[in-house]
């Protein structure tokens, strides 16, 4: 029972950092920018749907990520907790794989609400890798 709240708490915590990443995103124009992908600042509400933002993962896995929540606020449920697994060792990649987010997280970018989000959604990210990771004992 603790494992599970533990879970739910993390992944609570981590889909609002997705969530307020997603609004700043669309707001500031902060399109996805990843290695061998590149967003349009003109496109970012459309390319959220698919491929996410600077600062928030694509709207259909924050989607999964809140029916995986609401399931487990339901009682134990295996396919749920290994959702949040996936989706928070996705997540511990994508963070640091985006050149706006490792702008935010170097000293030097330092932004008063970008920040804390965006450090508060990768550190969420790898807890629910870690937490969901764990066997659940019934």
């Amino acid at each position: 029972m603790a494992h599970r709240s533990a879970l739910v708490a993390v992944s609570v915590v981590q889909l609002a950092a997705g969530l307020v990443g997603q609004v700043l995103a669309l707001r500031r124009r902060r399109h996805f920018d990843v290695p061998f992908m590149t967003g349009s600042p003109h496109h970012v509400a459309r390319d959220s749907l698919w491929f996410g933002t600077a600062y928030s993962a694509p709207v259909y896995l924050l989607a999964s990520q809140a029916w995986a929540i609401a399931r487990l606020l339901l009682g134990p449920d295996e396919r749920a907790r290994r959702v949040l697994t996936w989706l928070g060792t996705g997540m511990t990649v994508g963070y640091p794989s985006e050149r706006w987010t490792r702008m935010r997280l170097h000293p030097s970018g330092f932004d008063r609400v970008e920040t804390p989000m965006v450090a508060i959604g990768f550190t969420g990210a790898v807890a629910m890798a870690l937490l969901g990771g764990r066997a659940q004992r019934p």
